[in-house]
Order: C-alpha cells, then sequence, then structure tokens
C-alpha cells in the first residue's frame, strides 16, 4: 500500500485532495494543515515526510497582495518551505507533487504557455512561487513535479465563484473584468490530476519536471461569471464588462494565464476537461457541495 502525505489539507485544494485520495482503498494517506506543519520548519518537515512513498504539497503563502509587501514572508513559506519538503523527498526517496502557479509568467503572451516556456513573474507572490519552482528543479530532479494552476475556485474556500453567487444575491447589477484570459479550474478537478499523476510517477510512466493543473478551454472573468449565472439560472445580462484598470489592486496581475498541457499526453494521461464542463459539474445541485460559502477577493490565486 502507497502511503501519501498530504500538506496544507485544510485549504480548498487540501479538503478535496483528502475527499479525492481518502475513496481510495489502495492508499494510507496522512494530512496535515497549517497548524500541524509548519514548511518552513526544516526538522518537523523531515519527520513528516518520513515513511511516505508520494508528498503532495498543496501549502502555501495565498495573499497575493499581502506578498507585496511581505516578499520575505512570502519566499519563506513558497520558496523555503517547498525547498524543506524537496530535501526531505530527497532523503527518503519519496516523490514530491508540488502545486505551483500562472502567476511565474508575466502574462503577456497571446498563445498558451508551454510547460518550458520562459518564467517572468511580474508581482512578489509570482517570484515566491517560481523560487519553489526551482528548490525542487534543484533538489529533486528525478522525483519532483511542478504543477501548475490557475483561476482555481472550490467548495470549500473564498474564491471567485462563490463570490459571484454572493454577489448576485446583493446585487441587481455587476461589473466584472473582461481583460483577462484564463483558465477556471475546479479545485476538485485538479485534486483528481493530481491523483493520476502520483499513480504514474510512482509507476515511472510520468517524467519529473512541470506539468500544467488547470482545465482546457480559456475565458475571461467576465465570461466565467457569466456561465456561472446562467448554470445557476440567474441573467447573466446583469453583469457588465469593465476593465482591470478600474479595479487597481497593490499586486499586478497576468492579463494571459492560458497554459498548454502538452505532458499530460506525454505522461499517457488524459488532458485535463474543458472548464465549463468541469464548471458544469461543480455546480451540480448537491447538498454536501451548497456553495455557500463567504468570498472577499473577486481574483483569487492558488
Amino acid at each position: 500500500m502507497n502511503r501519501f502525505l498530504v500538506t496544507g489539507a485544510g485549504g480548498m485544494l487540501g479538503r478535496d485532495l483528502l475527499a479525492v485520495l481518502g475513496s481510495r482503498s489502495d492508499l494510507s494517506v496522512t494530512a496535515t494543515t497549517r497548524g500541524d506543519l509548519d514548511i518552513r520548519d526544516s526538522v518537523a518537515v523531515q519527520t513528516a515526510v518520513a515513511g511516505h512513498d508520494v508528498v503532495i504539497n498543496a501549502a502555501a503563502w495565498t495573499d497575493v497582495d499581502g506578498a507585496e509587501t511581505q516578499e520575505e514572508a512570502a519566499t519563506a513559506v513558497n520558496g523555503d518551505g517547498v525547498g524543506n519538503l524537496a530535501r526531505a523527498c530527497a532523503a527518503t526517496n519519496a516523490r514530491l507533487i508540488h502545486v505551483s502557479t500562472d502567476y511565474v509568467f508575466s502574462g503577456k503572451a497571446t498563445q498558451p504557455y508551454a510547460e518550458n516556456a520562459s518564467t517572468s513573474p511580474i508581482n512578489a507572490y509570482g517570484r515566491s512561487k517560481l523560487a519553489g519552482e526551482v528548490a525542487v528543479s534543484r533538489l529533486l530532479p528525478h522525483a519532483g513535479f511542478v504543477v501548475r494552476t490557475a483561476w482555481l475556485y472550490g467548495a470549500h474556500g473564498p474564491n471567485f465563484v462563490s463570490t459571484m453567487l454572493r454577489l448576485a444575491e446583493e446585487r441587481e447589477r455587476l461589473e466584472v473584468v473582461d481583460d483577462q484570459r484564463g483558465q477556471p479550474t475546479w479545485s476538485r478537478q485538479l485534486a483528481a490530476l493530481l491523483s493520476s499523476l502520483a499513480d504514474a510517477a510512482l509507476a515511472g510512466q510520468a517524467a519529473p519536471g512541470v506539468y500544467h493543473g488547470t482545465a482546457s478551454g480559456e475565458t475571461t472573468w467576465y465570461g466565467l461569471a457569466r456561465a456561472v449565472f446562467t448554470l445557476r439560472g440567474l441573467d447573466p445580462d446583469r453583469i457588465r464588462p469593465t476593465t482591470s484598470d478600474r479595479y487597481l489592486r497593490p499586486a499586478a496581475r497576468p492579463a494571459y494565464s492560458v497554459l498548454a498541457h502538452r505532458r499530460w499526453t506525454a505522461a499517457g494521461l488524459p488532458p485535463p476537461a474543458h472548464w465549463r464542463s468541469a464548471l458544469t459539474q461543480a455546480l451540480a445541485p448537491a447538498p454536501a457541495s451548497p456553495w455557500r460559502e463567504p468570498a472577499t477577493a473577486p481574483l483569487p490565486a492558488p
């Protein structure tokens, strides 16, 4: 029986990871939240990783705007902490699957970013996440996997989709930016992708390196908001398009966050599903996933 460790298990993605992995009888899963394990503590990380075959790291500093004034603190988690996990995995021959972000790119491209495209983050958060990617590549070249995701939403944490559903009850009209393009990605969909990649890694089927864990297709935040309204039986014309300069924030956002998915096929795995089909599944009526959680940030980051 393979033994998995999930860090950051209390977050939106972490909770979906536990649901996906926990449904499998062939795995033994250990879950650690931020309160259980501070990945900045190298000794604690070594102890936690010992005895596991795969570590999936969903622990991260995710306050994009806060990182602008606290870059050292963000990098301590997203860079140094990831380095601690990579060292511990190298010492025990464990595979590390680390979740990263589209924010390592500048957002100036006009076609989907390949996995080996040059990185050039435009904010402190992106720089901190790139530091983690570099640590995995340097310290765990033969057993390290970086999975970049973007525009993540799910039932277990603040995100754009839950924000739209909340605002739909509070306001008659909404304005949503229409000049940023990306791939809305359901956290449950990403959890399933990470599970499949872990299996392929253990089987020697998937080569280490960078993978892109986003839904296929692309849209804007405005397009996503309209899709959410439509799926919930609301009038999408209540939403009006606007531009990013109307909502200036401390950290710059990439204007183009569309990622290519070639490496899934190379690993013998199916590419991610289209964002519309995933959103339809995510918003399907389900008592256990009511989508009523509060949201405070309309433009979240993984």
